[in-house]
């Protein structure tokens, strides 16, 4: 009976919908160019129902190539008809279609769960319309940028080419970052997932999640537990909470490992140096390089926030002002590579290689056939116990004699923090030194170019099982300004393998590799110096991992009874990727 009740209530709310909308859709469509049908239903393999909208140029006789979208977010419908109408005057068909719960679909809301499924199963209908041409191009950010490398997981015939600006990959950057859970898709889930279209009342009421998430902190809770301070059950947190490991659940919803074998239409991905969530963008360009190098797979990328990328740039991010060289049209460069792959026209002219980037300081755009080519060398630099004024030393030669810096981190002051991984403002006067330690380079004597991601090894021996480990990178200009260049925040027992964590053992030496970090390109100045800090996660903005051995977002404050008690070995060591 349920099912028939719930089809039932889809066809009375498709009813009133078609039935309001059309009539004002069809007195609009008479004095405009385009065919809208903007009550498309389209029925997945397994019986769930996606809302769409489709645009075409009236007249149009001849199958034309599609433009997809495919997203969480449904905003006002003149937005989304507008980004449509932009796809017909460039010759194609403009289809956006909302996920599995959204817009006019009964279905229930789970965040990037159905979508690769759901995604093919659009691309399928769209294939077989008679206005189709049986190719199909997707573009859009963020989460829309997620959904087409989920598209990808299972590859459709139909598909041609992706678009993904700033994409997004569940499990690897948000809801948690190397395995640490972060806090800004706390409020995400009830934009998302609380109504049909936005709820922007809970997503814009930035000062009720604060309340929350400082009580939570003062308090002690656990962290599960930050939804019963707010007062209101946040399911999709909880889901994810349970999966604090890189594990089955994740790898499902895109593509992962071998499945990148099987992608082989061209790519084009935009990213900034700056963006939240780069680490999930380069994820898929590194393991469709790796496991597919003949794919062409290119990049553009500058320095850029999340939003800035998806409109070619801003002039001002974080207070840096960018060079002028970095901003772009994206617009007009995502129809240029629609034309070249769709319609055999011109490859765009800023893709001088597969990877297309700003080199920040020098004002000026390079290029390289692969992440991995970005850099010809690198700087390994290490942790050492030698004082350079109120700092350390970083030296490029091992210690002969292995030594260590001591710290204690005391879990239960909540007096204390640390919250300077996050790059704003991108250059500051000073930096906290209270917690953890700093390491500065020598003067450099010439130029140097930072190009591409940072990685290095932490070797320490600590009195618990687990710690989140911190390490930021910057540029301490002439003017003795800091520079924010790239930072990486992860959980020391996830650090050789995320799919399954590996506890530390107590007072014994271990080694902490990170690699994660954030790319970017810096002509730093003759006369900086390199600064490295490195300390322990500890702030109200994520988990806080107390280092038992229990699942962390049940820890809570009864278990900072004794401080976390570390001992920095001095054979630890950052390597920096250089272009000489």
């Amino acid at each position: 009976m349920k099912p028939i009740l719930n089809f039932a209530f889809l066809i009375l709310i498709l009813s009133n919908a078609f039935a309001q909308q059309t009539s004002v859709t069809k007195s609009e469509d008479l004095k405009t160019a385009y065919d809208i049908q903007d009550s498309v239903m389209i029925k997945t393999r397994d019986g769930a129902f996606i809302s769409a909208i489709v645009v075409r140029k009236k007249g149009m006789v001849t199958p034309k190539p599609v433009i997809l979208q495919y997203t969480i977010y449904v905003r006002d419908k003149g937005i989304d008809i507008k980004s449509l109408k932009e796809a017909a005057d460039h010759d194609y068909i403009g289809v956006i279609a909302y996920t599995r719960g959204k817009r006019f679909s009964t279905d229930e809301i789970f965040p990037y769960e159905n979508d690769g499924n759901d995604a093919y199963d659009v691309i399928d209908w769209i294939s077989k319309q008679k206005w189709c041409n049986r190719s199909v191009g997707m573009y859009g950010g963020s989460y829309n940028g997620f959904t087409q490398w989920a598209a990808c997981k299972k590859m459709h015939p139909a598909l041609k080419t992706i678009v993904p600006y700033v994409a997004n990959r569940p499990g690897m950057g948000l809801p948690m970052e190397n395995n640490v859970f972060v806090n800004p898709n706390y409020e995400w889930s009830f934009y998302v997932g609380n109504n049909k279209y936005l709820d922007t009342l809970a997503g814009n009421d930035r000062q009720r999640f604060r309340k929350m998430m400082f009580k939570w902190w003062e308090t002690g809770t656990a962290y599960k537990k930050m939804d019963s301070i707010d007062g209101t059950p946040n399911k999709l947190f909880q889901r994810w909470l349970e999966h604090p490991s890189f594990d089955a659940y994740w790898q499902k919803m895109a593509p992962y490992g071998k499945e990148f074998r099987q992608i082989n239409i061209p790519v084009l991905a935009f990213d900034g140096y700056y963006n939240d969530s780069q680490n999930s963008g380069l994820y898929y360009v590194r393991e469709l390089q790796k496991y597919n190098p003949q794919t062409p797979v290119y990049v553009i990328i500058g320095p850029y926030g999340h939003f800035g990328t998806q409109v070619g740039g801003e002039s001002e991010l974080y207070d840096y002002k960018v060079d002028s060289i970095a901003l772009f049209n994206i617009k007009e460069i995502t129809y240029q590579w629609f034309d070249y792959i769709l319609k055999n026209g011109t490859k765009p002219e800023m893709l001088k290689d597969k990877i297309n980037y700003e080199v920040m300081g020098a004002n000026e755009w390079r290029s390289a056939p692969s992440l991995d080519k970005m850099h010809n060398s690198f700087l390994k630099l290490y942790l050492t116990d030698s004082k350079s004024g109120k700092f350390y030393t970083l030296e490029d030669r091992k210690p002969i004699q292995k030594k260590y810096l001591y710290q204690e981190v005391n879990f239960a002051d909540r007096q204390t923090q640390n919250n300077e991984y996050y790059p704003d403002p991108i250059i500051r006067k000073e930096i906290d030194t209270s917690n953890g330690f700093v390491f500065i380079s020598e003067l450099l004597n010439e130029p140097m170019l930072i190009n591409g991601s940072f990685l290095g090894e932490i070797k320490a021996s600590i009195n618990k099982r687990d710690m989140d480990i911190g390490v930021t990178l910057y540029e301490i200009m002439p003017n003795g300004e800091y520079f924010h260049l790239s930072y990486f925040l992860g959980r020391a027992s996830y650090a050789k393998d995320s799919t399954k964590r590996n506890l530390l053992k107590p007072d014994t030496i271990e080694s902490v590799p990170f690699s994660n970090t954030h790319l970017v390109s810096k002509q730093l100045s003759k006369g900086s110096r390199l600064a490295v800090v490195i300390n322990v996660n500890k702030n109200p903005f994520s988990e806080l991992n107390y280092g038992t051995g229990k699942v962390v977002a049940e820890e809570t404050i009864k278990d900072a009874k004794e401080p976390l008690k570390i001992k920095w070995c001095t054979d630890s060591f950052v390597k920096i990727p250089i272009l000489k």
